[in-house]
């Protein structure tokens, strides 16, 4: 059996309640169904600071071993995810953005370079940050994140690197 985690879900969003949050809902119930625990999920606006805040709380925090955001991630005026969350970083995982960009480029085309998904590693804790569609979430899911976080994937996943792991 796979090490279950912990896992704290944030949806950036000016609009979205959790009544219409469908990205953070199938986030939450892809990671249950894998056996992980959601021990935080929360709705917070596209402003860096308040982000930034959110996220950082969970790095610090050692019941919070993975953190999945989803929303910000583009390219219009209040799109800030990277800006808030990249300085937090200890380690760049620069082929999550590059994996998740090749999977996404066979769904919505070209339109895929608009994509500024990203994740690290901050104190032990394993970040991806991923577009605000549910599309996406689902793309980078099991294309990716599903994989890293099974402790029996192989050759290798991030588990052994995570705080306590």
């Amino acid at each position: 059996m796979s090490t279950a985690l912990n896992v704290a879900v944030l949806t950036v969003s000016d609009t979205r309640t959790a009544d219409t949050d469908t990205s953070g809902a199938f986030l939450e119930d892809a990671l249950r169904s894998a056996g992980h625990a959601v021990v935080d999920r929360q709705i917070v606006i596209d402003d860096i600071y308040q982000l930034r805040a959110v996220v950082s709380q969970w790095i610090a925090d050692p019941g919070v071993e993975v953190v999945l955001t989803t929303g910000g991630t583009g390219f219009s005026g209040r799109d800030s995810t990277p800006e808030a969350v990249a300085p937090l970083f200890d380690k760049v995982i620069e082929g999550f953005g590059e994996v998740f960009r090749a999977l996404s480029l066979d769904e919505i085309g070209s339109s895929t370079i608009q994509s500024r998904a990203l994740a690290g590693l901050a104190n032990g804790t394993v970040i991806f940050c991923m577009p605000g569609s549910t599309g996406a979430c689902r793309t980078a899911w099991e294309g990716v994140i599903r994989d890293q976080l099974d402790s029996e994937h192989r050759p290798c996943n991030f588990v052994g690197v995570l705080r306590g792991h």
